[in-house]
């Protein structure tokens, strides 16, 4: 056997860390679509995996996936178990490899751990507000090794059945989206829906937060579908071009189909069109041309975006379109591989239909779509039906929004005044403030208490209301928070073409302290800044004494 190609071997270890990182970004992504009192538990699930799933591959998933094949071509041996006894490099064939791969065996054990971990992690998105911690555990844990694991043998060892009639997945159309994609189906008749879902919309807590996990998505997929030729050449130059031109075109695209249809061409679109492209172009990445790579991303990005009603007209609560965006976007770029291929891109895949090569390769691709979404849905409902049946895995409907107390007894957010101040037992990093002065109003005098409503915008500049206000009399000025009941609820658009009717809207309530003779003032200021009579009071007031 030849010595370890430096080069080779680097940048699988490099890829393997790009993949890592998926798992937080798909957790940042996710995290930011949920509720305020659920991020914790979001970015927990996936997290999670993380811990669980790299056990359970070097333990057993590895060697089901990648052991020599045991006569059947649906899994691997048990001789790899625990890793304690590893053979040599990939064999030849193995997945896109060849003869002149040699890496070493616990490089690649490492890279495919990645893609074990963050499969099953992509079916929180579908989930999101119901599932059981200690149940997704066990679940995780299970899948992993009796889905996922079987699933990556069939594809990407040379003794896999699948792989043996010629079904081809550059990175994961199949073992990772559309084996994810079924498993939401499932595990969606077990856990069922939300509370009033659909007729109650879920508005994201940090669209910032989405973006910056889609971001780390884009980044780590140059690694997810990069590596997986185990190789520094001019292939995984090719897959990370397809790649990121396939999630470009997708993003365009979905973002013109937003403009369309709801007015406006939104961010969350955006890089929801460009994960769309991402995971449409995964089983192709690797065997085709650019032209093809951004082709199959326009595709993408008009597919999934209608595909957004599937789960309206399956009446499945998948909180954050996982069906539309990695089970559509994975099935329809294994198919779009039958007609794309390009044997001139790599040597080892075949010629679709429009490269001249009839539709051999389509059929195939066809069995492999429907082999893997059955097997993924029936082994997946057994494993979540038996995981309720045994310690639940959906939560109580009363914890449905409040995941984060329910499960970790904490906050994402600590924004309001009262949760912001200092408790016992905290450190004290600056001296305390000096006590204010006394007020202008003696103990026992008369004065006046105006409460107003205002629009927040023409009040947006607090040191101007303030200056403003104290201008026309006010002792002292106290700005909060408030809610109108309106009789035409405001409609408000959510991520990915949701609309919501609010019939409550944002208002900025203003309490002035002010002396009788400066009540007209005030309310003459208070209505330059658009405050209606209706809405305003006064009310007779006596300071108290100390």
């Amino acid at each position: 056997m030849s010595a370890p190609n430096a080069g080779d071997t680097a940048w699988v270890l490099v890829c393997a860390g790009l993949v890592l990182f998926m798992t937080p970004g798909l957790a940042a992504f996710y995290g930011g679509m949920v509720r305020t009192r659920n991020v914790l538990a979001m970015l927990q699930q996936n997290m999670i995996a993380l811990g669980v799933v790299s056990l359970t591959w070097v333990l057993v998933g590895y060697t089901i996936a990648f052991g020599d094949d045991a006569g059947s071509g649906l899994f691997g041996n048990l001789e790899l178990f625990g890793l304690a006894d590893l053979k040599v490099p990939p064999a030849p064939n193995l997945h896109v490899v060849d003869g002149r791969i040699t890496i070493p065996t616990l490089a690649f054990v490492l890279f495919q751990m990645m893609f074990a971990v963050i499969t099953p992690a992509l079916v929180t998105g579908a989930t999101a507000g119901r599932l059981r911690f200690g149940g997704w555990v066990l679940f995780l844990a299970v899948w992993s090794v009796v889905v996922y694991a079987p699933i990556a043998h069939w594809l990407w060892h040379p003794g896999g059945w699948l792989a043996k009639f010629g079904t081809q997945d550059w990175a994961g159309g199949l073992v990772v989206h559309a084996s994810a994609g079924a498993a939401v189906l499932a595990v969606l008749l077990v856990v069922g829906r939300r509370r009033d879902w659909p007729h109650t919309a879920a508005p994201p807590n940090s669209i910032p937060l989405t973006i910056v996990g889609a971001g780390i998505l884009w980044f780590g997929w140059f690694g997810f579908n990069g590596g997986d030729g185990l190789q520094a050449n001019g292939l995984a130059a090719q897959a990370v071009l397809n790649t990121h031109l396939a999630a470009a075109a997708a993003m365009l695209v979905w973002l013109a189909l937003e403009r369309v249809t709801d007015g406006h061409s939104t961010v969350v679109g955006a890089v929801s069109g460009a994960v769309a492209g991402l995971a449409t172009v995964t089983p192709t990445a690797g065997y085709v041309n650019a032209a093809s790579a951004v082709a199959i991303g326009a595709l993408a990005g008009l597919v999934c975006h209608f595909a957004l009603k599937l789960k309206y007209l399956l009446r499945l609560d998948d909180a954050l379109d996982v069906l539309a965006v990695h089970f559509v976007g994975g099935m329809l770029g294994t198919l779009l591989l039958g007609l794309f291929g390009n044997r001139g891109v790599n040597p080892l895949g075949a010629d679709g239909l429009f490269l001249g090569g009839g539709g051999g390769l389509l059929w195939r691709q066809l069995v492999g779509v429907v082999s893997v979404v059955a097997f993924s849905f029936v082994l997946t409902w057994l494993i979540a039906a038996g995981v309720q049946a045994l310690i639940g895995l959906r939560v109580p409907p009363a914890d449905q929004e409040r995941l984060d107390q329910a499960q970790q007894g904490a906050d994402a957010y600590h924004l309001g005044g009262v949760t912001s101040l200092t408790a016992p037992g905290a450190p004290r990093r600056r001296a305390a403030a000096a006590p204010a002065g006394e007020p202008a109003v003696p103990p026992g005098q008369r004065v006046r208490v105006v409460t107003a409503l205002l629009e927040p915008d023409p009040a947006a500049n607090s040191a101007d209301l303030r200056d403003a206000l104290l201008r026309a009399g006010a002792i002292s000025v106290i700005v909060s928070d408030a809610a109108v009941a309106t009789t035409t609820p405001k409609a408000s658009l959510l991520p990915r073409g949701y609309w919501q009717d609010q019939p409550l809207s944002a208002r900025l309530r203003v309490t002035v302290l002010v002396g009788a003779d400066g009540v007209g003032a005030v309310l003459d200021e208070l209505d330059r800044m658009g405050a209606r009579r209706s809405d305003t009071f006064v009310q007779e007031a006596e300071r108290v004494s100390s």
